[in-house]
C-alpha cells in the first residue's frame, strides 16, 4: 500500500477520505504527559484540529470549539487534540495559554502527522472527526459557519 504521502490531495488539500481508517500516529503532549497512540483510543469519538500559533483562521475557530464543541461534548466522550504544526512544546504550552482553550494541544514538531492527513503545502485550518471504529466520518477546511455547524451535527450523531 502506497504511503500517504503519495497520495493526490483533493481540492481541499486531504490525502484522506471519509469512510477510511485514519492514519494512527503517536500524540506526544507538550507538558510531558505519557505519550499515546491515536489507535489507542478506538471505541470514543476523536476530533484532530490541524493548528499552529502563526494561523489566524485557527486562531478564530478555536474559540468556537471551545465553547460549541468542547464544553459541549467533553463530559459525553468527545476526545479534541488540537495538532500543532511545526513548534516546539515551549511554543506550544503558550499558544494554548493564549487562546484560552482548554482541550489539548499536541505536538507535531516536524510536520509529520499533517503529512498523514494532507498535502504538506496545504492550509492549517481543517478538522478531522473519527468514529468509534476508528474511521474518518467528517472533515472540514478553514472554519466556515454552516460546515461547522454540520461538525457538530455528526458529533452529535456519533455520541448518541
Amino acid at each position: 500500500m502506497a504511503q500517504n504521502s503519495n497520495k493526490t490531495p483533493d481540492d481541499r488539500g486531504f490525502i484522506v477520505k471519509t469512510g477510511e481508517q485514519a492514519p494512527d500516529f503517536t500524540i506526544k503532549f507538550p507538558d510531558n504527559k505519557p505519550s499515546m497512540k491515536l489507535s489507542d483510543l478506538r471505541g470514543k469519538v476523536v476530533m484532530l484540529q490541524f493548528t499552529a500559533s502563526w494561523c489566524g483562521v485557527c486562531i478564530k475557530e478555536m474559540p468556537h470549539i471551545e465553547k460549541d464543541i468542547w464544553n459541549t461534548f467533553k463530559n459525553k466522550g468527545l476526545h479534541i487534540y488540537g495538532v500543532d504544526r511545526k513548534e516546539y512544546a515551549e511554543k506550544v504550552l503558550k499558544f494554548a495559554k493564549k487562546t484560552k482553550v482548554t482541550y489539548p494541544l499536541i505536538l507535531d514538531e516536524d510536520g509529520s502527522i499533517f503529512k498523514k492527513y494532507a498535502d504538506e503545502n496545504a492550509g492549517v485550518t481543517r478538522n478531522i472527526l473519527i468514529d468509534k471504529e476508528g474511521k474518518i466520518v467528517f472533515m472540514t477546511r478553514l472554519f466556515e459557519q454552516n460546515e461547522f455547524n454540520q461538525l457538530i451535527k455528526k458529533i452529535e450523531e456519533l455520541l448518541l
